[in-house]
């Protein structure tokens, strides 16, 4: 059952969301060469709980870490560990956490140092699929319309979009109704409706969409060992138009990047 929350409750998951915005942010300076993924993971859940919020994912599931960190063809769900960073790595980090009963869950796929330019092109179309997935979240659309336009952007580069994982409806559970599959066909599924939040998370590969779960129970990995990406963002329906509630603001003043990809979704003007 979707549930819809009212506009102070979008409020409050905005705040939770962007808790989890900033913690990617300062995340940003802290991957390089050399630095391991537990490191990271200590830092974050120092910094969300500095905020006044709680680690999102520590325990839940019975998850041993406040950060997923998935390295190279890691897919998502991937435990940190003591191993370093390598020049040319990409790690997706996904990060959750809770701040006034509701969950933020974001994610932001990062580059270790130079990364070819083959991988490169896969961060590039895999979150500019994101947007183009979040356009489509609106009055009078199912959630197969998000589906279809990340499927069929990704697939036309060539690339492998997961089927076993998928985004999903967000609230006072991490995991609230729909699934909001990355393929799909336009006009099936559940339709929109005003006040629903969701996280939309593309995950998409440079080989085939195949992946396997390792021994750990948690890291996905592709089938083929080929690299993987993957960009999350919380997203509310306000007025029958899709409402940002995440960001990658932080994470883009912390690299010296300049964007205005994220301004068609807010309503208001974000301020750092």
């Amino acid at each position: 059952m979707i549930i819809p929350k009212t506009k102070e409750e979008i409020e409050l998951m905005r705040e939770a969301a962007l808790v989890v915005s900033k913690t990617l942010g300062m995340l940003a300076s802290e991957v390089k060469p050399g630095v391991t993924t537990n490191e990271l993971n200590l830092k974050a859940e120092a910094f969300i709980r500095d905020m006044g919020a709680v680690p999102g994912f520590l325990g839940l599931y019975d998850c041993p870490a406040t950060l997923l960190t998935s390295v190279n063809e890691a897919v998502v769900h991937g435990l940190p560990t003591d191993s370093p960073l390598q020049e040319g790595d990409i790690v997706a980090i996904d990060c959750g956490a809770v701040l006034h009963g509701f969950y933020g869950d974001h994610a932001y796929t990062f580059e270790v140092g130079e990364v070819s330019p083959e991988v490169k092109q896969l961060l590039d179309v895999t979150k500019e699929s994101l947007y183009r997935g979040i356009r489509e979240f609106k009055k009078g659309n199912r959630v197969g319309d998000i589906g279809y336009a990340i499927q069929n952007y990704c697939e036309s580069f060539g690339y492998g979009v997961v089927r076993e994982l998928v985004g999903h409806g967000l609230g006072t559970k991490l995991h609230e109704d729909p699934e909001v599959p990355n393929y799909g066909r336009r006009g099936r599924g559940k339709k929109f409706i005003e006040g629903m939040t969701i996280a939309i998370e593309p995950m998409i590969n440079m080989g085939t969409h195949k992946v396997k779960q390792l021994k750990d129970g948690w890291t996905i990995v592709t089938l083929d060992g080929k690299p993987s990406a993957h960009f999350e963002h919380d997203v509310a329906l306000v007025d029958g138009k899709p409402e940002l509630l995440s960001t990658f603001a932080y994470v883009y003043e912390a690299l010296g990047i300049e964007s205005e990809e994220e301004k068609e979704f807010r309503q208001k003007e974000l301020v750092l």
